[in-house]
C-alpha cells in the first residue's frame, strides 16, 4: 500500500488535512491517472455505528437511515475540490453494494467459511462538469446520493433482491462470461498456491529467508524514521521539483 502511494489517515481532520492536501497536489502535479476509492461514511454498517449515525442525524436535522450510514462530507468535498483545481478529476462513480443472502461482519465469519454468496453493485457515473461548484452544494449533493442509496437498498432488500438495471450490461462488451470465469479461477488458484509456496521456499532456501528479513527490516525502519514509503516518495518529488525550478531560473 505504501509502494502504491495509498493515503493513510488518522480519521481526525485536523491531523489528516495537510497530508491529504500534499498527496492530492502530488498526484495532480505528476499527471498520473488516479483512481481514489473513498468511503464518506467512514466505517461499516453495524448496530453501534447505526446508533452513532442516528445521533448525528438528530443533531443535524437529517432523516434516520436503516440501510446506510450518514456520510461525513468534509473529506469528500475537500478531495473533489482539490482534484478539480488540479485538473485531475474526470468523474465520480457512485457505487452501492448489496449482499442478498448473507453479510459477513468480521474476519471470524470468513474463517468459519461464511463468505458472501453474491455481491451486487449499482454504479452510476457523474462527469465532473455536472458536479456542483461550491462546497455547500457539494455537501448537499453528497447527502442526496445517500438518500438515493437508502431508497435503492430498501427496494433491494424488501423486493426481489436485485438492482433495477438501466444502462450498459453488467459485463463490458470487451469481456465474456467465460473470460471472467477463467480469470477468477486462475486468480483463486494462484493466490491459494502462492502463500504455501513461499513458506516452502523460505524453509529450504537461506537466501529467501535473508531476503525476507532484509526487506522487513527496511520497511519497519523507514516507517519508524520517515513515516512511510509514501512520505519518502513525496519528499523526493519535492526535492527534485525544487531543484528543477532553481535550474530553470539560472537558465533564464
Amino acid at each position: 500500500m505504501q509502494s502504491a502511494a495509498y493515503i493513510f489517515i488518522h480519521r481526525r481532520w485536523k491531523d489528516d488535512k495537510n497530508h491529504f492536501e500534499a498527496m492530492l497536489d502530488y498526484f495532480c502535479d505528476i499527471h498520473e491517472p488516479l483512481q481514489l476509492l473513498i468511503f464518506p461514511e467512514g466505517t461499516d454498517l453495524t448496530e453501534n455505528s447505526k446508533v452513532r449515525s442516528n445521533e448525528f442525524a438528530e443533531k443535524n436535522g437529517l432523516q434516520k437511515y436503516e440501510y446506510v450510514l450518514h456520510p461525513r462530507t468534509t473529506g469528500f468535498t475537500f478531495v473533489v475540490e482539490r482534484l478539480r483545481e488540479g485538473q485531475n478529476l474526470d468523474a465520480i462513480h457512485d457505487i452501492t453494494v448489496a449482499y442478498p443472502y448473507n453479510i459477513p461482519q468480521s474476519e471470524k465469519h470468513l474463517l468459519e467459511g461464511n463468505f458472501p454468496k453474491e455481491i451486487h453493485f449499482h454504479i452510476r457515473r457523474y462527469p465532473v462538469d455536472i458536479l456542483p461548484a461550491s462546497t455547500e452544494e457539494l455537501q448537499v449533493w453528497c447527502h442526496k446520493r445517500w438518500e438515493e442509496k437508502e431508497e435503492r437498498l430498501r427496494s433491494f432488500y424488501r423486493g426481489r433482491r436485485n438492482f433495477d438495471v438501466s444502462g450498459p450490461n453488467a459485463i463490458p462488451p470487451c469481456k465474456s462470461e467465460a473470460r471472467v470465469l477463467l480469470v477468477k479461477w486462475v486468480s483463486f488458484l494462484y493466490w491459494t498456491l502462492f502463500s504455501p509456496a513461499m513458506v516452502v521456499l523460505m524453509y529450504f532456501s537461506s537466501l529467501a529467508r535473508w531476503y525476507l528479513v532484509t526487506w522487513i527490516l527496511i520497511f519497519v525502519l523507514q516507517e519508524k524514521i520517515f513515516g512511510g514509503l509514501e512520505f519518502i516518495e513525496l519528499a523526493c518529488y519535492r526535492f527534485l521539483a525544487k531543484r528543477q525550478k532553481v535550474e530553470l531560473k539560472k537558465a533564464e
